[in-house]
């Protein structure tokens, strides 16, 4: 069997042509779910592989369902109610922390472009579902360690402060006037402190210029003051 006549064939509406697009939607479901529970994240293998089961399936059925005759059957039902309700499920791996960090946005995208291509599997768009796949993967580690260090060298940072009560605050705003950076905005947390005498701040600054982030904790941490200090 030929190429073509191999991919004809997956594609097709027979039985065991829609189970194996369904072990192969399983497969990269999976296969993204590994990389997001590498980096410790709460929807991991079983969870994307779910996902993208339950999309191919769902297609699959949409497509059988077209095909009867004696049923008015719209194409495009299924796939869109597929689409909005794994919103839902996304939306339950988003956080926002005490320290107003907000995760689970990466995962709450992934499982929804997971279910987009558990989709095109299931309807027989194999080859675009799989380049779906592999783009993916290329997001989640190529493109996020771009991000990273983009982030860690912008102009801008969100820190996440423990000072002393007594007069903290004061030599905080002296230390970042005399580095010469721009307070965006400044916000008393409720967040419990490792000291009882301390109290937490939110701290948005603009730097004025691109910087080393890890450099400026370093800087930031070396003063007595500051018992804690966090890039958020």
């Amino acid at each position: 069997m030929s190429y073509q006549e191999c991919m004809n064939f997956i594609e097709g509406t027979s039985e065991i042509a829609v189970s194996i697009r369904l072990l192969i939607a399983a497969f990269c479901g999976c296969m993204i779910g590994w990389e997001r529970i590498a980096k410790r994240h709460s929807a991991g293998i079983k969870t994307f592989a779910l996902v993208s089961l339950g999309a191919a399936v769902a297609t699959s059925l949409n497509l059988y369902l077209a095909m009867l005759p004696e049923v008015n059957s719209d194409v495009a039902r299924i796939p869109a109610a597929v689409v909005s309700g794994i919103g839902f499920l996304g939306a339950g791996t988003i956080l926002v922390t005490g320290r107003k960090q907000i995760k689970g946005l990466t995962t709450a995208a992934s499982l929804w472009v997971t279910a987009c291509m558990g989709m095109a599997i299931g309807a027989g768009y194999l080859v675009i579902g799989l380049v779906c796949f592999v783009l993916v993967l290329i997001a989640n580690g190529i493109l996020n360690h771009l991000s990273r260090r983009v982030e860690e060298h912008s102009q801008y940072m969100s820190i996440y402060f423990e000072v002393e009560k007594s007069h903290g605050v004061t030599k905080l705003l002296s230390l970042l006037n005399e580095q010469n950076y721009a307070v965006t905005s400044m916000n008393k947390t409720k967040e419990k402190t490792l000291r009882e005498s301390d109290v937490a701040l939110l701290v948005d600054l603009d730097l004025n210029h691109h910087a080393n982030h890890l450099e400026i904790m370093k800087m930031f941490n070396e003063h007595e003051f500051i018992n804690y200090a966090e890039e958020i």
